[in-house]
């Protein structure tokens, strides 16, 4: 190792879990720490952690009876997220000091782990580190392998200013749809929805009736439903589909704040029976090869400016994250939600 390098800090700031929160998450939900950072042992590295990106999911694995198939937080313990740095320190021969990875040991400022547990990421793929955050590959998975996604089709996408649904739109369009109209909250985002990323239709879910909106912006019924809210929007959606319509499900955000009930939204089954409709949920677990196909895909449309990556980047490393997980759930971004924590 060269003379040269940059000197580790002696500790590593991290979040943690305070305790399972009940309804509601707060500021008390979570506790500042601190880790001990040393060289890295036989086989190790050291990544600084460059970008987070913050997801809903979180709030289902503070749940310690969460039905999510993936670990739930535990208290006292760092948190784990999605996250991409670079390596600083190296006693693997399978990274290299200055590569660029990605792996889930965010919530923290460094990550020490065994090679094998980060995945180099080529920086010359994308515009920058903090795309390979984007959540395309969910998107991709949803739209197309589950949704089946195929031209002419007319495509409803709930919770559309989300990370995942505003890359599930645009991927709808790229596919051929005919049309694609997405819900959100306010004007401001219904706008960037339309003029921003191309959706042809959106409207505010707060103004009436969200069936009734369905039926004035795609009078011939819905082909492709992309889910991420459940609750109303999910049952005027089932309420509006045409016969054979696919339904991807993938999240119930009307349910995971609050204690709200919309996870559990009414399904009129003689009406999915009729319309002969395919509901099938997925979860977003994804294979090394998929994310690469991904990023790979994405980097191409990108260079040719077919799609843009929507994010909020907020500010601040290790100190903003639970100031910005609460502004998640309560709405407050658009796009892929990223921590700048170095």
């Amino acid at each position: 190792m060269s003379s040269g390098r940059v000197e580790l800090p002696a500790v590593s700031r991290e979040v943690r879990l305070a305790s399972y929160p009940g309804d509601d998450v707060t500021l008390d939900t979570f506790a500042f720490g601190e880790s001990e950072l040393s060289e890295p042992g036989e086989g190790q590295v050291v990544v600084r952690n460059d970008w987070m990106t913050l997801g809903s999911v979180a709030r289902d694995q503070m749940n310690p009876d969460t039905k999510l198939p993936i670990p739930v937080f535990q208290p006292g313990v760092a948190m784990w997220g999605r996250t991409v740095g670079t390596v600083v320190r190296s006693n693997s021969d399978a990274l290299a000091v200055g590569d660029l990875v990605e792996h889930f040991n965010g919530w923290r400022e460094y990550a020490v782990g065994t090679a094998h547990e980060f995945f180099r990421r080529d920086r010359a793929l994308l515009p920058g580190p903090e795309y390979f955050l984007s959540q395309g590959p969910t998107a991709w998975h949803g739209m197309v392998g589950t949704a089946e996604v195929r031209e002419g089709d007319t495509v409803f996408v709930s919770g559309a200013t989300n990370g995942v649904g505003a890359l599930a739109g645009q991927i709808a369009r790229l596919r051929g749809a005919k049309r694609v109209i997405g819900s959100t909250g306010s004007k401001a985002k219904i706008d960037f929805l339309v003029d921003e990323l191309g959706f042809d239709a959106a409207f505010d879910y707060h103004d009436g009736p969200v069936a009734e909106r369905l039926a004035e912006l795609a009078p011939d019924g819905l082909d492709v439903v992309f889910d991420n809210v459940g609750g109303e929007q999910f049952e005027a959606a089932v309420a509006h589909a045409a016969r054979g319509a696919r339904f991807a499900l993938c999240g119930v955000l009307s349910g995971q704040h609050g204690g709200g009930e919309g996870g559990s939204p009414r399904l009129p089954l003689m009406s999915a029976i009729t319309k002969d409709l395919t509901l099938r949920g997925f979860a977003t677990l994804h294979t090394p090869d998929q994310i690469e196909e991904w990023n790979a895909r994405f980097g191409a449309w990108l260079g040719e400016d077919r799609i843009v990556f929507p994010h909020t980047v907020v500010e601040g490393g290790v100190d903003a994250l639970p100031q910005a997980f609460l502004d998640l759930l309560d709405r407050k971004y658009s796009g892929t939600v990223l921590v700048r924590m170095s």
